[in-house]
């Protein structure tokens, strides 16, 4: 035992403590934290395998559908021989053999007002990956009801957004400050409407698991009541700020 980190450990994340950034004591932190998947698709597998790999300590995944033939080209977790199990199992079993020192907690439901108090109190950060936006005000109202910190993404096409709000913060905008009409189409979202290319799921995911691990080791900056908007048919990356 070194640092607080056993020989496996050290070895297993060795390229990723060599970083002046993280060493030891970040390591400890990513160790000790929790964080709520929402949604294991597009977004959720490279986010939750990101984050696995990187030594969540533990880590929720709510969703309550099947795994389609259609899921495969964007949705990384997944192969062939998964089409038709629930995709939380099928996670699961998945990035427990990438790190097997992460505690997994797979809950088989949507995630609604009747459950959503009981699951989100047991995580710090709740990262959404769902495809309505139904969901996604209910997250951002229960995440800033409870303060907890909110890593918001969205896909389409070529494009992707992401939002980052710490509501312990009193002045941090929310989701509802960006998107500011009642009535929103969840077509925008909707992939099999709109289509998307699957490199942009994995990319937007990975954003969202790098801004979880800053916000974890409380390192470099975040998108503080701002919005990164990302087109990756023309590769432009820009930031909006919003109040």
């Amino acid at each position: 035992m070194k640092n607080g980190l056993s020989k496996s450990q050290i070895e297993r994340f060795s390229r990723q403590l060599i970083l002046k950034n993280i060493g030891s004591r970040g390591q400890k932190k990513i160790l000790s934290s929790k964080i709520l998947v929402v949604g294991i698709g597009g977004l959720g597998c490279p986010a939750a395998e990101n984050l696995v790999r990187a030594g969540i300590g533990t880590i929720g995944l709510i969703d309550d559908d099947i795994v389609n033939l259609s899921n495969i080209h964007r949705q990384s977790l997944f192969d062939s021989k998964d089409v038709k199990k629930l995709k939380v199992s099928v996670a699961a079993k998945k990035l427990k053999e990438i790190n097997p020192l992460t505690k997994i907690k797979t809950y088989k439901s949507k995630l609604v007002k009747k459950n959503i108090e009981n699951i989100i109190k047991n995580y710090e950060i709740i990262i959404d990956g769902s495809d309505n936006f139904k969901t996604k005000f209910l997250i951002n109202d229960y995440c800033i009801k409870f303060k907890k910190k909110l890593i918001t993404g969205a896909i389409s096409k070529f494009d992707g957004h992401i939002f980052t709000f710490d509501f312990k913060n009193k002045r941090t905008a929310s989701l509802k400050n960006f998107y500011q009409e009642k009535d929103i189409s969840d077509d925008i979202l909707n992939c099999e409407f709109e289509g998307v290319l699957g490199t942009t799921a994995s990319i937007v995911g990975a954003v969202q698991a790098n801004e979880a691990l800053k916000m974890i080791m409380e390192i470099g900056q975040n998108l503080k009541n701002q919005i990164l908007i990302i087109d990756l048919l023309n590769l432009n990356f820009r930031k909006v700020k919003f109040k």
